[in-house]
């Protein structure tokens, strides 16, 4: 199976290359399964509804959520509607929405994609590692899903590679999301998944994790907030992870950065091209 995960896409710049680029990325590498962290989607904060239907027009096949899930007030209603939006799968009980969603893929194979947060500078949520466990064991790979993808929303990449070697074996993928710069620790682990401990954020790279450079560095130096947080516009960068995947075992084969536009140095998957 041919994955690729699309890191945090950062208001109007991330979602005009995704609009642009996913559909003959689907086309060119034969993808089966697009995941795609949208938390940062609207305006920088949270996703609207209208936003998670372009994304998934445009060939998404599901939608990962964050800390600011709920930054659109819409989506707490929405998400009940929207059946590939997966948000923290260790929010309490009642939240709205799903955690873990079985999707089928572009070729008909099921994919598990999880989404959960992790709590080290970050909310104090349930434990993301007995929630990925109920997970895993309700669904195991090639018994439930063909592949299993994990999307760890975390800061500490202490945390992110600790699910990382706690799913190995178990999960296709385990990808690190939310600090929006990209790691080059990308691999595949001794049991067989692949990791990074950040993919990096879908949006303009000339700015402050996709944001306009002058308010949070005023904060920095100032302490005193002047304005709001805005996203910058200029060219994005599109920030990825490719994987493939034996299909007997649901687990990974191979791994590669995916870079495209924008300002950073491209990088695309030199076994798909």
């Amino acid at each position: 199976m041919r994955i690729l995960f699309i890191g945090d896409v950062v208001g109007r710049s991330g979602r005009a290359i995704v609009l642009e680029r996913l559909p003959g990325l689907i086309s060119q590498w034969k993808l089966d399964l697009v995941v795609v962290n949208g938390e940062n989607a609207a305006g920088g904060f949270g996703i609207t509804e209208v936003i998670y239907n372009e994304l998934i027009d445009a060939g998404a096949d599901a939608i990962t959520l964050g800390n600011h899930a709920w930054d659109q007030r819409e989506a707490l209603v929405f998400i009940e509607r929207a059946p590939r939006l997966i948000r923290p799968l260790n929010f309490p009980a009642g939240t709205p929405g799903r955690g873990a969603a079985l999707i089928e893929t572009k070729g008909g194979q099921r994919a598990l994609v999880i989404n959960v947060m992790g709590r080290v500078f970050m909310e104090p949520l349930d434990d993301p590692f007995a929630g990925i466990e109920r997970e895993l064991a309700a669904c195991a790979l090639k018994i439930g899903a063909d592949a299993i993808v994990i999307d760890i929303h975390c800061e500490a990449t202490s945390e992110k590679q600790s699910m990382g070697h706690f799913a190995d074996g178990r999960a296709s993928l385990v990808v690190g999301t939310h600090t929006h710069t990209p790691t080059a620790d990308h691999r595949v682990l001794a049991g067989g998944t692949a990791f990074v401990s950040d993919v990096g954020m879908t949006g303009d790279f000339d700015s402050c994790i996709g944001m306009l450079k002058d308010e949070p560095l005023g904060r920095f130096l100032r302490k005193i907030p002047t304005a709001k947080f805005e996203p910058a516009t200029g060219p994005a960068t599109l920030c990825a992870l490719a994987v493939e995947t034996d299909d007997k075992s649901g687990l990974a084969t191979r791994v590669a950065p995916v870079r495209l536009g924008g300002i950073l140095e491209e990088a695309r998957p030199k076994f798909w091209e």
